[in-house]
């Protein structure tokens, strides 16, 4: 199946009350781990990558990964630069051929962050390139993004809405109470002001810092718009504890390939456990 954007899928999915998994992978290993658990599974997929995993291992190079891996599988693929707040790293993503893009300006005034917003549209559009923007301040680490809790906010519900209504994006991240990374304790979910969100606008809405939320939560938010679920720290916890158990069982075996089946296993079951909950195996169109 050709290499898509996410505008479709994400559309399919909120109008019939299931989400898309975004999953942010690290390497080629867990690359393919994303893209086949979704095949075998008959779904469609989002695999992200941060700025941080672009910067180090290239733009060309992650491409080709894409290229390899996921045009010739049967299920609908995206490719999407997860909180980028570089306009011109989000252009070369765009060049390289990445099928989606999110601009994060959550930080900077409202009006600023429209605007910025509004320029990455004029690129991204042209070249039929998705593109998801963020209101609010969503805590935790991201990419070395760091956002302590007294620093993060909840997107306003009218401001979002006023957002919605004056720039196409094609996926709206509005801050609801998740944060990045483990959560310390039982996290507050504004879910009244999603669901007001969800109300205003037929914007396929993200919801991100999903590592950590218990079933309920994603299922409750799932069913109030949210048709795009992030899932970062989780993919990076089975990439690190996988090599662990692997080495710690078999500590005289020196063999990197059967380390990096291990984690290729690892990666692929907790994907494939993620788009079961999500509700998207079997629906790749």
């Amino acid at each position: 199946m050709a290499l898509v954007n996410m505008v479709r899928m994400l559309h399919y999915a909120r109008k019939e009350g299931y989400a898309v998994g975004a999953f942010n992978i690290l390497d080629y290993n867990s690359f393919k781990a994303v893209v086949v658990a979704a095949e075998e599974l008959e779904a469609p997929v989002i695999v992200q990558t941060s700025v941080k995993t672009v910067v180090f291992w290239g733009y060309e190079v992650i491409f080709n990964w894409y290229l390899d891996i996921a045009e010739p599988v049967g299920v609908p693929v995206a490719m999407h630069l997860d909180h980028c707040k570089d306009p011109d790293i989000i252009k070369k993503c765009i060049d390289a051929g990445w099928t989606s893009v999110m601009i994060d300006a959550s930080s900077e005034p409202f009006e600023e962050n429209m605007a910025v917003t509004r320029q990455v549209l004029e690129m991204a559009q042209p070249a039929g390139v998705s593109v998801e923007a963020e209101l609010g301040e969503i805590g935790g680490v991201e990419d070395d993004i760091a956002v302590d809790e007294e620093n993060a906010f909840l997107a306003d519900p009218e401001k979002a809405l006023y957002f919605c209504r004056k720039l196409p994006v094609d996926c709206f991240a509005p801050a609801i109470g998740t944060a990045h990374g483990l959560y310390k304790g039982e996290p507050k979910i504004a879910f009244d002001n999603l669901e007001r969100i969800a109300a205003g606008t037929s914007i396929p809405l993200a919801l991100h810092g999903g590592t950590g939320l218990s079933d309920d939560v994603f299922k409750r938010c799932i069913a109030l718009g949210c048709a795009k679920v992030n899932i970062s720290t989780q993919l990076k916890y089975s990439f690190i504890d996988a090599f662990v158990r692997y080495f710690q069982q078999n500590s005289k075996e020196y063999n990197p390939l059967k380390v990096l089946d291990a984690q290729f296993k690892d990666m692929k079951k907790m994907v494939q456990e993620k788009i079961r909950l999500f509700g998207s195996a079997g629906k790749a169109w």
